[in-house]
């Protein structure tokens, strides 16, 4: 795995002005989860496994269709764009 951290895409808004954006770690996350570093991947970055499970719920809801599926989405999606708003946040005050 060590040798996939060679063709991940640099941060455009880091390169450019210097500072991370919300995304930044991603791509360091998931390969830190391939590897089975799950804390790790939480401490690069927070916002991962609610992300996960959203598209996990997304992809079950497309085979399955539960019931109040967009209830349980809506409440995935905010709680995951809360967690990288505040994730983010709490990076740019550290």
């Amino acid at each position: 795995m060590q040798s996939l951290e060679k063709y991940m895409l640099p941060c455009l808004n880091k390169k450019l002005f210097g500072v991370e954006c919300m995304g930044c770690g991603i791509q360091r996350s998931i390969s830190l989860i391939f590897q089975g570093d799950f804390i790790a991947a939480f401490k690069m970055y927070p916002a991962i496994y609610p992300l996960i499970f959203l598209f996990i719920f997304i992809g079950s809801n497309m085979v399955f269709k539960f019931k109040h599926s967009n209830i349980v989405t809506t409440a995935l999606a905010i709680l995951t764009a809360v967690t990288i708003v505040t994730s983010y946040l709490i990076k740019i005050i550290n």
